[in-house]
C-alpha cells in the first residue's frame, strides 16, 4: 500500500514509526547525495500533499523528475521533524513530459541544462528517453545539438545507465543500497564482472560484509553450495575467523570440521578445499611440533600470518645472536661495556632513583643484553627502571625511541618517562595506502627502541616493527604477561618469554607506595590465585565490591555509580571519567545494553542525533573506533566524543586524542559507545575509575587474567558489582584457552641451531 502522508493525517494522524511502508512520488530536490556511499536526502512530491516529503537513505544517483518507488518507515528526526526513512529505493523512469524535462534538465547528462531539455522534450514528448536509449543520432534534428555536443549526450547518458544498471543488478542479489554503493566506488565500472566472477570477495574486499552476506548473493546468483568457489572461500573465511579469535593457524582437522558445518557439507568435501586453497598459495600448510602435542600437526596459516611468524622468528634470532659488549664498547671510559654499579649510582646521585635487587638486576641484563623482555605487574617498578635505561643510554649519546601499540598507552608512557612516545603504527609511519614507511630499507632512526605495553603486540604488528629495527640497534619489550593477550592474533611476549632464549627481567616486589594501594594489592591477590579484599574501615577507599545477585538491580546499581555516587564521593565527571568495563558484548550485564542505559541517562539526546545500524550516536556521546582506520589514523581501541552531527549530510565529527576526524554514514559502523566496554577492548588504556560488573551471567569468560586485567585499568577507583561466586570462579579459573602459536617453538629451534 502506499502511504500518502497527506491522507494519514486525515485518518488519524501520522503512521506509527516502525510501520513497513510504501511511498511513491516525483522527485523533486536532493538536498543532499555523498557521491561515496550513496547515503542521500531527498525532497519528494507525493500525490494529494501540499507538502514535499522528506525522505532520507541509501540510493544510487537519482536526478530531480524521476518517479521514486520507496519502501521504509516514518521516523521523526528532533531537528528535521517528520522523515521518511528508504531502505530500498527503486526508480520508475519519469512517465511525464514534464518529468522528463526537469529529469534530463537536472545535470544529468553534462551539456544539457534547462533549455536545451526543453527542445529535446518539445521535439520527442513521451518518446524522449527511447530516443536516447535506441536512436540517439535523432537528436542532431534539435535546434542547437552538433555532432560534438551528441557525442558528449551519448558518453553521459551510457555513464549514466551503467551506474543504474550496476547498483539495479547489485540490490537485485540482496546487495542493501548503502553497500551497494561501497562496492561501486571499490570496483567502479567492473562491478557487475567482478561480482559475477567471484561474489565472495565482498567478504574480504568490502567492511561490513561478511562470508554469510556473500554467500547470500552468491546463492542469489545461482552458485551451488558444493561449488568449489563456495566450498574455498568458506574454509578461507573461517581461517580469518580462527585469526580473529587469536589463533595464528588451525589443526588442518579442526579448521576443516568448523569449515563443514559453516558450509553445511561433508568434512571431505571442506579438507578437499583446504587442498585446493593451499595449492592456490591462499592458505599455507606446515607440519609442526607443538610442545602440547602427541606427534606432528599440520597447521594451516593464511599467507601473511605464516610470513608474519617465520620472519619475527628470525629477526629475533638475528638480534639475539648480536654481540651488545662490542655494541656498547667505548661508551664510557674506553671499557669494553657499562658497568651496572657504577651507573646504578650515577641514577641515584642524577635522578634520585634507587633501585631494588631485582630492578637493579634487570639494569645489568639491559647493560649486556641487545634484546630483553622486562615483565611485572602494576607496582612493581617497570616505568623507574625504563627511566632508569633510558636516562644512562641517552646521557651518552644513544639515540632512543619509546613506543606503544595504543594512543593512550603512548601517552602515558610519555607523562612517566618524560620523552616523547608515540604508537608503534606512527613511529613506522603506516599509510593506508602505501603500507609502512619504516622497512629494512628505511629503518627506524634509533639505538635503542623501549617498547610499553608489549602483551598487545600480535604476531603482524610484531614483524613490521622488527623489520624496521637496524641492524645495530637493540630492542627492549616491556609488559604484563599475566594481562589478556592481543586483540590480533598470536601472543608474543608470552611466547618469547616460553622461549627461554629472550633474556627476561621479572620484577615481582611491590614497592611500599605501591603496596598502600588496594587496587594493585588486589590485583597481585586475583594473580596469585587469591580472592580480593574489601575495604576496612569509614572514609574513602580506592577499591570496593556491591554484592548485587539480580542482573537488573547489577545495572541499576552500575548506573547509580556512574551517574551519582562516585561522582559526588570523588569529584570524577560520570562520561570522561568514570569507565565501565565488562566481559562480554551480549546479556543484560553485556556492553550493548549498558551502553544503551547508560547513553539513555548520560546523554539524554538534547542535541544533534543520527541513527545507523540500530545505534543512535548524539553530539556528546562516548565512542570507540572498534576497526583500524589507516587513513584517518585511528585505531581499533581508540575511544573519543562526538563533537558534532550532521544528520542531514550523514556526516559525524568525533575528537580523539585532541584531533578532529570526520565520519561519513558509510563509516559510522567502525564506532561503537564506549560509556561501557569489553575488558579486551581495555587494554593499554587506564582510566580514573572503572566500575566492573561480573556476575554468573558471564561463566564462559570468567577468567583470572580477564579479572586481573580489568582491575589494572583502574588508577583511582575499581568498584566491581556482582556476585562473589562469580569473582570466586574467575580467580581460580587460570585455565585460559590456549592460541594456536608456533613463534615460541620456532624461535628456540633457530637460536638452538645457532653455531
Amino acid at each position: 500500500m502506499t502511504q500518502d502522508p497527506g491522507n494519514a493525517g486525515k485518518s488519524g494522524g501520522a503512521p506509527a514509526s516502525g510501520a513497513s511502508l510504501l511511498l511513491r512520488g516525483q522527485l523533486e530536490r536532493v538536498t543532499y547525495a555523498n557521491e561515496e556511499n550513496g547515503y542521500s536526502v531527498f525532497k519528494i512530491a507525493v500525490p494529494d500533499n501540499p507538502d514535499l516529503v522528506t525522505a532520507v537513505g541509501y540510493a544510487p544517483p537519482h536526478m530531480p523528475g524521476e518517479e521514486l518507488e520507496l519502501s521504509g518507515e516514518w521516523a521523526t528526526h528532533p531537528k528535521f521533524g517528520s522523515q521518511f526513512k528508504f531502505s530500498a529505493c527503486r526508480s520508475l523512469v519519469p512517465s511525464t513530459v514534464e518529468g522528463i524535462k526537469r529529469y534530463l534538465g537536472s545535470g544529468l547528462i553534462k551539456g544539457v541544462g534547462p533549455r536545451m531539455a526543453s527542445r529535446i522534450v518539445d521535439e520527442f514528448g513521451e518518446r524522449t528517453l527511447d530516443v536516447l536509449d535506441e536512436s540517439p543520432e535523432d537528436l542532431l534534428g534539435v535546434k542547437g545539438v552538433s555532432a560534438k555536443m551528441l557525442d558528449t549526450v551519448k558518453q553521459s547518458w551510457e555513464m549514466h545507465k551503467e551506474v543504474r544498471h550496476v547498483m539495479i543488478f547489485l540490490q537485485s542479489n540482496g546487495v542493501s543500497p548503502g553497500f551497494a554503493a561501497k562496492i561501486f566506488a571499490e570496483y567502479g565500472a567492473e562491478t557487475i564482472v567482478t561480482v559475477k566472477e567471484n561474489p565472495y570477495r565482498l567478504a574480504s574486499d568490502i567492511f561490513g560484509i561478511g562470508f554469510l552476506s556473500a554467500d547470500k548473493v552468491a546463492s542469489n546468483m545461482g552458485i551451488d553450495r558444493s561449488s568449489p568457489l563456495r566450498l574455498e572461500a568458506g574454509v578461507r573465511y573461517v581461517m580469518s575467523e580462527l585469526t580473529g579469535e587469536g589463533h595464528v593457524y588451525a589443526p588442518r582437522e579442526a579448521l576443516a570440521e568448523r569449515s563443514a558445518a559453516l558450509l553445511g557439507v561433508d568434512s571431505a568435501l571442506a579438507d578437499e578445499a583446504i587442498s585446493r586453497a593451499a595449492a592456490n598459495r591462499m592458505l599455507v600448510s606446515e607440519a609442526i611440533n607443538p610442545d602440547d602435542a602427541d606427534g606432528p600437526v599440520e597447521a594451516i596459516y593464511l599467507p601473511a600470518y605464516y610470513t608474519a611468524e617465520i620472519k619475527s622468528a628470525s629477526m629475533l634470532a638475528r638480534l639475539l645472536r648480536h654481540d651488545a659488549s662490542a655494541y656498547l664498547k667505548g661508551l664510557t671510559d674506553g671499557t669494553s661495556g657499562l658497568d651496572a654499579g657504577r651507573e646504578a649510582k650515577w641514577i641515584q646521585e642524577s635522578m634520585g632513583i634507587k633501585l631494588a635487587q631485582n630492578q637493579f638486576a634487570a639494569l645489568e641484563m639491559a647493560m649486556r643484553s641487545r634484546t630483553m623482555i622486562i615483565t611485572g605487574g602494576p607496582g612493581t617498578g617497570k616505568t623507574t627502571i625504563i627511566k632508569a635505561i633510558i636516562g644512562i643510554l641517552g646521557e651518552r649519546g644513544l639515540r632512543v625511541l619509546l613506543a606503544a601499540p595504543t594512543g593512550r598507552a603512548a601517552k602515558r608512557m610519555s607523562e612517566a618517562t618524560g620523552h616523547d612516545a608515540r604508537t608503534i603504527h606512527r613511529m613506522l609511519e603506516y599509510n593506508g595506502r602505501t603500507g609502512f614507511a619504516r622497512t629494512p630499507d628505511n629503518p627506524l632512526e634509533c639505538d635503542l627502541l623501549v617498547v610499553d605495553e608489549a602483551s598487545m603486540i600480535d604476531v603482524l604488528l610484531m614483524f613490521h616493527m622488527l623489520r624496521a629495527i637496524p641492524e645495530d640497534s637493540r630492542l627492549i619489550l616491556v609488559g604484563d604477561i599475566h594481562q589478556l593477550p592481543s586483540v590480533g592474533p598470536g601472543n608474543v611476549l608470552k611466547d618469547m618469554i616460553s622461549s627461554g632464549v629472550v633474556p627476561v627481567a621479572e620484577l615481582n616486589e611491590i614497592f611500599r607506595q605501591a603496596s598502600q594501594s588496594s587496587i594493585i594489592v588486589n590485583a597481585h591477590r586475583v594473580n596469585s590465585g587469591l580472592q580480593p579484599e574489601e575495604p576496612r574501615g569509614n572514609g574513602l577507599h580506592d577499591f570496593y565490591f556491591v554484592q548485587m545477585d539480580d542482573p537488573e538491580r547489577c545495572v541499576e546499581m552500575i548506573l547509580t555509580l556512574v551517574r551519582d555516587r562516585i561522582p559526588a564521593r570523588f569529584g570524577l565527571d560520570p562520561v570522561e571519567d568514570i569507565q565501565v568495563l565488562t566481559p562480554m558484548h551480549k546479556g543484560t550485564l553485556g556492553a550493548s545494553n549498558l551502553n544503551a542505559v547508560l547513553q539513555r541517562e548520560l546523554n539524554p539526546g538534547q542535541g544533534a542525533s543520527i541513527e545507523r545500524g540500530g545505534r543512535v550516536f548524539r553530539t556528546g556521546d562516548k565512542v570507540m573506533q572498534i576497526r583500524n582506520n589507516y587513513e584517518k589514523d585511528v585505531y581499533n581501541g581508540d575511544i573519543g566524543f562526538v563533537l558534532s552531527v550532521d544528520a542531514e549530510a550523514g556526516l559525524m565529527t568525533v575528537g580523539i586524542d585532541g584531533r578532529r576526524i570526520q565520519y561519513e554514514a558509510m563509516d559510522f559502523e567502525e564506532l561503537v559507545h564506549a560509556y561501557a566496554v569489553s575488558i579486551h577492548k581495555s587494554q593499554g588504556s587506564e582510566y580514573p575509575a572503572v566500575v566492573i560488573p561480573l556476575h554468573t551471567q558471564h561463566y564462559v569468560l570468567l577468567q583470572r587474567n580477564l579479572l586481573y586485567t580489568g582491575i589494572t585499568r583502574g588508577k583511582e577507583l575499581v568498584v566491581i558489582v556482582g556476585t562473589k561466586r562469580a569473582v570466586s570462579i574467575a580467580v581460580k579459573n587460570d585455565d585460559t584457552r590456549r592460541r594456536c602459536t608456533y613463534l615460541g617453538e620456532r624461535l628456540r629451534l633457530i637460536v638452538g641451531e645457532a653455531p
